[in-house]
């Protein structure tokens, strides 16, 4: 049990900077989407640079092992799918329609969110759902 705590003290540190950096807040993110605030572009733009700063490096240190003891691969993905798109576009009408990013919605449930609780069953069904239908989907 005392190998999943790191991983729990990372989830906690990382549910508290959601909260307090606003990302989980709904009005944040309506703002972002009338384009009438910065704050969520920054997080995001923040947020893309040091994963593409953590990959480089990464795949310029060679084989690498995560905490598990497994080397890290990074599989190169074909471009110009058209499923990426569909992807995206579910996923911006999903975040569009409920105000809220996956990431923040244990967060929420963290500070006793109910509304988030729904949101999570919804992501599962979703799941659910696509795992049903997945060989309609071009992939």
């Amino acid at each position: 049990m005392t190998r999943y705590l790191p991983y729990l003290l990372v989830g906690t540190v990382f549910g508290f900077v959601m909260i307090k950096s606003e990302a989980a807040s709904w009005y944040r993110i309506q703002e972002m989407f009338h384009f009438q605030s910065f704050h969520m572009f920054g997080i995001m733009f923040s947020a893309i640079v040091t994963a593409f700063l953590a990959t480089q490096i990464i795949k310029r240190l060679g084989r690498q092992k995560a905490l598990n003891g497994q080397e890290i691969e990074i599989p190169q993905k074909p471009a110009g799918r058209i499923s990426y798109i569909f992807g995206g576009v579910i996923f911006g009408l999903g975040w569009g329609l409920i105000g809220l990013c996956p990431g923040p919605v244990f967060a929420l449930i963290g500070t006793g969110s109910l509304g988030a609780l729904v949101v999570l069953a919804g992501a599962l069904h979703g799941t659910w759902l696509y795992g049903a239908l997945k060989q309609y989907f071009p992939h």
